[in-house]
């Protein structure tokens, strides 16, 4: 099928999908990280201020509500109630930037391009808020869980997709692609690949990290591990990171990310300076990203090389500052760190794959 657009809009990128019938073209957040498709509907108690129309469930003559017994329903147990009155099944879904929408679940066609989907289970969100831009409608889940539209259309692409995530570096945004099946073109002598671990929940695609280096400086990932003897040993642990499209900042536990810092600050040879938005934590003057040591992030058997965009990101003109975060969660490797490779996840074997690419031209 032929690829999709994806576009960058301040951190976030947005996929181009139609949906009902007759198709109602709409912009989604391509998350990588959730599961449930969701769009803003028509009527709406509290809707996020965005400049298309909100969708009308009642235009479109393949809009089917799903009922309070359904296995969709049952699969987001824990997050769905039932409307008695009408026997429909309500979900609530909440993101750690505190987003969240609340409305019914509902099956529906969705378009990929020319390719239309047919039955997919989404969401209708008639309550929902969170910090996104006025161009989005709602959030396309690419995760690996039930409800996931990756999920949902597996029998037409074999669990192949891959994305080109545009830089939007210096406030210009680019049109990149999402690609499903066979076609996902990441191939080459400067691909590197490493396993995906399966782990719960199945909605994130975990990776394993063995370590990180700042310049000539490498730092393992020791962190306790399911492995670990009771003399309280550290190892690397499978499945350390999660790789996620719909997060921006890469966070890292507190003591990783304090060596990478640490190292970081030894080997700038710039100004430091405070974040003027007062987000991140390592901020140098500097009109331009470069002159910053070579990151490098060893996963297992692929160590993706980092270009300066994707280490370090302009919160003002004269501010340049590190996209990593300490979490005392689980650690992300998020869309900053993703920008211009040509990522390709191969589900049934298993495995994530990297290639250096310029994402505007691909």
């Amino acid at each position: 099928m032929a690829p999709v657009d994806i576009l960058s809009e301040k951190g976030e990128y947005l996929m181009k999908i139609s949906i009902g019938t007759p198709p109602v073209e709409t912009l989604v957040v391509a998350d990588t990280g959730s599961d449930l498709t969701w769009i803003q509907c028509k009527p709406c108690t509290h809707c996020f201020r965005q400049n298309a129309p909100l969708f009308q469930p009642k235009l479109s003559s393949t809009y089917k509500p799903i009922g309070c017994t359904s296995s969709p329903c049952n699969a987001l147990r824990g997050r769905t109630s039932c409307d008695s009155f009408e026997g429909t099944c309500r979900y609530t879904i909440g993101y750690g930037d505190t987003s969240f929408s609340n409305g019914y679940l509902a099956t529906e066609t969705i378009r990929l391009g020319s390719v239309a989907i047919p039955n997919v289970v989404i969401g209708c969100g008639h309550y929902n808020r969170g910090t996104f831009d006025a161009h989005v409608a709602g959030i396309i889940g690419l995760g690996g869980g039930e409800l996931s539209l990756i999920t949902q259309m597996r029998s037409l692409t074999l669990g192949k997709f891959s994305y080109c995530l545009g830089s939007y570096i210096g406030g210009t945004s680019y049109s990149s692609k999402m690609s499903f099946g066979d076609d996902v073109g990441v191939v080459g002598d400067d691909v590197a690949t490493t396993p995906l671990v399966a782990k719960s929940p199945k909605t994130f695609y975990f990776l394993t990290l063995e370590g990180i280096s700042v310049g000539s400086e490498r730092i393992d990932f020791d962190s306790p591990s399911t492995s670990s003897s009771s003399n309280g040993s550290k190892g690397i642990e499978e499945g350390n990171i999660i790789i996620d499209s719909g997060t921006t900042l890469t966070f890292l536990p507190k003591e990783l990310y304090n060596q990478v810092t640490a190292q970081m600050k030894r080997q700038m040879k710039m100004k430091e300076m405070e974040d003027p938005k007062g987000l991140l934590n390592l901020c140098y003057y500097s009109t331009s990203v470069t002159q910053v040591p070579q990151v490098i992030f060893h996963f297992k058997g692929a160590n993706v090389k980092l270009k300066p965009q994707n280490t370090f990101v302009k919160t003002r003109n004269d501010c340049m500052c590190l996209g990593f975060a300490p979490t005392n969660r689980e650690a992300i490797f998020g869309n900053l760190a993703q920008m211009d490779f040509l990522i390709g996840y191969d589900l049934g074997n298993k495995s994530v794959s990297f290639k250096p690419a310029d994402c505007s031209r691909v």
